[in-house]
């Protein structure tokens, strides 16, 4: 049996009818390019903001730009440091420092493996400026405690929800906690275009005003360029995909939480660390990440059992190249270097079929280290 990491036909095929006649429409009113302008752009960014219980979503040209548009709105800039956690993809610290500033990383629970909000106090100093929780693999940070560290060192939350689409700690939806959220579209979120997408959100109306203008060439209409901003908007195409999907993307996470308990109840516990749900959090299970000691022996054994696997991330942030200028050891960051040699994610995505579940754990259990 061939199980692929993740089925997006399988997702098309289901939708394919409202696919197509979104894609049609678009194309039928030459609705391409993102802006005020575009009816389907705006019908989206609206849908969005209600779901999110949230004032503003801008769209953008995609998840990265959604995070460095944030830094350069919130006057973060050259000098000014930025606490990311160690273990996340790049474009969290990458926008950082694409703005100037320093990012700071943050090691991480050993066993939800989300930034360590024990251990952001002692990364702070006259710089830090910003602090951008993940919630990693679709799992909610702690976002109270996130906001009442903020609070007492007056610093800027930005939710980066890249993975996190509907995830809520305490019942409250991620992207509506921080001053202001990113997230992402790419094709394999839980909610995904066709191709890159992502936005902001914000309640914040200054916020909103500033990014908007920066991700539209800094215009407030066209030709009326208040400040040097940059071309990054959310296609006509993606955002009418985006909005036909919307509306079944609850149930999806749903399937992914049962799919999620059924691998949770029938993997061998003593052969692998499962994932762990963070407290008072509700996990949407973008991925699901498995350890194991002989991770790479394992990756192998299931690519020869037809099995796609993934690894999320092979290299902790602060050991790789872009950072060699920092200096890190892996004594700095003992947890995310550790668990980097031993997390695999495991095929995740509503579609999957109890059959191929029950492979799945069969092929698993079967594993000797």
């Amino acid at each position: 049996m061939k199980i692929p990491f993740v089925d997006l036909k399988a997702q098309y095929q289901t939708l394919k009818t409202e696919i197509d006649s979104a894609i049609a429409n678009v194309i039928a009113d030459t609705a391409f390019i993102g802006g005020s302008s575009n009816k389907y752009v705006t019908k989206f960014e609206k849908e969005f903001a209600e779901f999110l219980n949230i004032k503003h979503v801008i769209s953008c040209a995609n998840g990265t730009d959604s995070i460095e548009i944030l830094l350069e709105a919130h006057g973060i800039k050259s000098g000014d440091e930025v606490i990311v956690p160690a273990l996340t993809w790049i474009s969290t610290s990458e926008a950082v420092g694409r703005v100037g500033a320093k990012p700071v990383f943050v090691d991480v629970c050993s066993d939800t493996l989300l930034m360590d909000l024990q251990k952001i106090g002692e990364k702070i100093t006259s710089r830090t400026k910003a602090i951008i929780p993940v919630h990693l693999y679709g799992n909610a940070v702690d976002m109270e405690t996130v906001m009442q560290i903020a609070e007492k060192y007056n610093l800027v939350v930005i939710e980066d929800c890249a993975q996190a689409h509907e995830a809520s700690f305490n019942g409250k939806m991620v992207g509506s906690y921080g001053h202001s959220s990113s997230f992402s579209f790419y094709p394999g979120k839980n909610l995904g275009a066709y191709g890159d997408a992502g936005c902001i959100t914000t309640n914040n109306d200054q916020v909103a005003a500033k990014c908007k203008m920066i991700a539209n060439h800094g215009q407030l209409e066209k030709h009326n360029h208040v400040i040097e901003g940059r071309n990054s908007r959310m296609d006509g195409i993606h955002a009418a995909i985006l909005s036909v999907k919307l509306k079944y993307l609850h149930n999806w996470n749903v399937m992914r939480n049962e799919h999620a308990n059924y691998l949770n109840e029938g993997l061998d516990k003593k052969k692998f660390i499962l994932p762990v749900v963070n407290k008072n959090a509700k996990h949407v299970f973008h991925l699901y990440v498995i350890r194991n000691r002989s991770r790479d022996q394992l990756k192998k054994y299931l690519y020869d059992q037809g099995i796609e696997t993934a690894i999320h991330y092979p290299t902790a942030l602060p050991f790789l190249q872009a950072y060699e200028k920092l200096g890190h050891t892996t004594k700095d960051f003992p947890i995310a270097f550790s668990v980097t040699q031993q997390i695999i994610s495991l095929p995740m995505f509503p579609e999957l079929t109890k059959e191929q579940l029950d492979h799945m754990i069969t092929v698993l259990n079967k594993f000797e280290n």
